[in-house]
């Protein structure tokens, strides 16, 4: 079947390509037409090529993905898919799922080509997240954007463009926020348990030295690189705060990988009416916010992040967390680990000490020695000295 459909794909010109789509487009009986126009979604294809499947693919999809079983559903209910195995509507919904989802991974596929250029990106991209938008009757499909975002986490290629394209275009909007903390959270606790575990495992081996894998500090990268992009909640006042790029509320149907921790109080939220109010969505946010940034300190970074994090924590962390004194692991740990570093932890630091009822017995013992020449010649010695000078 697969040589079949490669040998009339190459035989497909952009006018017949064209007149396939608007055949599905036209009658079910023309439904085996789907398949071959998916093929075509590929990084091999010429881009015009593509972009003619694609259109035909969407507006193919996009009325028809509501009435769809969910993908989580297929692999769990086998008890009732016996029971609707004899139902030739249920079996072809079924098979029309099966085809999204092979679109879907095309998608992600072609987004992270080498051979994609950045105008291709850019429709690729604005199409998976319409089905985010609209793939679960309406509401945000977690499931597909979690698997966006873990791709960009874990390819090898660079990928900074889609990221900033990701944040350009739709950060602004809360829900895409919400479940962008969501699933970094996810991705920065797997690394944490899988990656780390096999650096270690290399390292006891003779493979490596104190350091981790340069797959796990890849990925510890590109984690930081979305969750620094998301706009502060402090420079989000404004109405387009509570922007949604999905009208209809969160779901909590697909995804439930995701989403399994999930709190009854949300879901409650959620049932009145469909959509959380803007209070619940702040509060909600500030949680998401603080286990994602969380969950993120917790990995083994290296000195360059290290760096980058500290100069931010004052201002762009510390005021939107839960709970500041949640830090205080990650910062003891930086101001232990000496010079520049320790440095630069002095004023996250400070604000736990002074505004929110941190203990450090040995701070000021720990910043006095710190007092050697080549500090005052350090990037960071203004804030140091402003720490010793005013400790208020």
């Amino acid at each position: 079947m697969a040589s079949m459909l490669s040998t009339k794909k190459r035989k497909q010109s952009l006018k017949e390509l064209k007149t396939l789509g608007q055949q599905l487009l036209s009658s079910r009986a023309h439904v085996n037409n789907l398949p071959l126009l998916i093929t075509f979604v590929s990084p091999a294809s010429p881009p015009q090529h593509l972009l003619e499947s694609l259109l035909s693919l969407q507006s193919f999809f996009t009325p028809v993905l509501p009435q769809l079983p969910p993908s989580s559903s297929l692999k769990k209910n086998r008890v009732d898919e016996e029971s609707k195995k004899e139902d030739p509507e249920f079996i072809y919904k079924t098979w029309l799922r099966s085809k999204f989802d092979e679109l879907v991974r095309s998608l992600i596929h072609v987004l992270f080509s080498p051979q994609s250029e950045d105008a291709l990106r850019e429709v690729v991209l604005d199409t998976l997240m319409e089905f985010v938008k609209l793939g679960n009757n309406g509401r945000f499909h977690s499931s597909i954007y979690h698997k966006l975002l873990q791709t960009i986490v874990y390819s090898v290629e660079s990928v900074e463009s889609v990221t900033d394209l990701l944040a350009l275009k739709y950060f602004k909007y809360i829900d895409v926020r919400y479940f962008t903390y969501i699933s970094l959270e996810k991705l920065a606790t797997t690394l944490d348990v899988k990656d780390i575990s096999d650096d270690k495992a290399m390292r006891a081996n003779g493979n490596d030295e104190s350091n981790p894998t340069a797959g796990l500090v890849l990925r510890i990268h590109k984690i930081h690189h979305i969750i620094s992009n998301i706009p502060s909640q402090e420079g989000n006042k404004e109405k387009s705060e509570h922007e949604m790029w999905s009208g209809s509320g969160f779901s909590f149907k697909e995804g439930s990988e995701v989403l399994k921790s999930e709190d009854k109080k949300l879901k409650s939220d959620k049932n009145n009416n469909n959509v959380l109010s803007a209070d619940t969505i702040v509060r909600k946010m500030k949680l998401k916010f603080t286990k994602a940034w969380i969950a993120f300190l917790r990995l083994p970074l290296p000195i360059d992040i290290y760096k980058e994090v500290l100069v931010i924590m004052h201002q762009a962390v510390i005021p939107f967390l839960s709970n500041p004194l949640m830090l205080c692991d990650f910062l003891t740990r930086s101001y232990d680990i000496g010079g520049v570093v320790s440095v630069m932890a002095l004023s996250s630091l400070f604000i736990l000490m002074t505004q929110h009822g941190l203990e450090y017995p040995n701070f000021y013992e720990k910043l006095y020695a710190l007092l050697v020449p080549s500090i005052f010649m350090a990037k960071h010695r203004a804030k140091f000295l402003q720490v010793i000078q005013n400790p208020k």
